[in-house]
């Protein structure tokens, strides 16, 4: 391996756009399932402390000061994580918009860790979390399409949490979007979030992209949403988060 390939993590805790952090973290993976191939298609890492403290207890530490590096280590330890445990499938990764100043540059520390732990970039979803307020759409839309352009996946998460990004998918549609799990819940009796559900569907379809259902606990949410076409979940219902492992999903009949 030639000495610019090497990646040392350390060099990620402290940088020029930001303070390192005072606190460790480490991450639970939860599947994403096909159900037609009864298949994971991808893990998602989630954020948690050494000792499983949960992603609350860990995201009420960044600050101003420590985003950027956050979000870099969060990257890096993804990438490092999923690389010991054999991960085969897609690898879904969230990022904060408002810690990426340029992509291009931002990434340089996923892609040399990619490197250093032999983990396949074409594998990475990265996530949007939509609850995230932003001060400029267009800083948004132009990290999405550096993105699609450097091969790698893009998802919304949550959507229909608060912030519904019509002006980013009529700019530039991700690949993936995550049905907020307060639309999920109990959608089997209440026509109207069918309704909207439905429309959200209609538009993915027309988008080129898929629907992730995620939040799905039970199984009459499952088979309404797999009435309509649905073929990617997430939720308690197939697995609960596996920390520091990968969980075996369970499939409805």
């Amino acid at each position: 391996m030639k000495p610019e390939t090497l990646f040392d993590e350390s060099h990620c805790t402290q940088c020029a756009c930001g303070e390192g952090l005072d606190f460790s973290l480490t991450f639970a993976f939860q599947p994403i399932v096909d159900v037609v191939n009864k298949s994971v298609y991808a893990y998602e890492a989630l954020v948690r402390g050494p000792e499983g403290e949960g992603a609350m207890e860990i995201l009420g530490r960044v600050n101003e000061k420590n985003r950027y590096a956050f979000d870099q280590i969060c990257r890096v330890k993804a990438v490092k994580l999923a690389a010991r445990l054999g991960m085969q499938a897609l690898l879904s990764i969230n990022f904060m918009p408002n810690a990426v100043y340029k992509a291009e540059y931002c990434i340089r520390t996923t892609l040399a860790a990619a490197r250093t732990y032999n983990f396949d970039t074409s594998k990475i979803i990265f996530e949007l979390t939509e609850g995230e307020d932003l001060s400029s759409v267009d800083h948004l839309v132009s990290i999405i399409n550096a993105y699609k352009e450097m091969g790698f996946s893009t998802a919304i998460d949550d959507f229909g949490a608060g912030y519904s990004r019509y002006n980013i998918m009529m700019a530039s549609p991700p690949d993936l979007l995550k049905l907020d799990m307060a639309l999920v819940r109990n959608i089997h009796e209440e026509p109207n979030k069918q309704a909207v559900v439905a429309g959200i569907i209609a538009m993915m379809k027309m988008l080129g992209g898929y629907i992730v259902a995620e939040g799905v606990e039970v199984e009459e949410e499952y088979f309404w949403l797999r009435s309509q076409g649905i073929s990617l979940f997430q939720g308690y219902l197939f697995a609960k988060p596996g920390f520091e492992c990968l969980p075996e999903p369970y499939y409805p009949a």
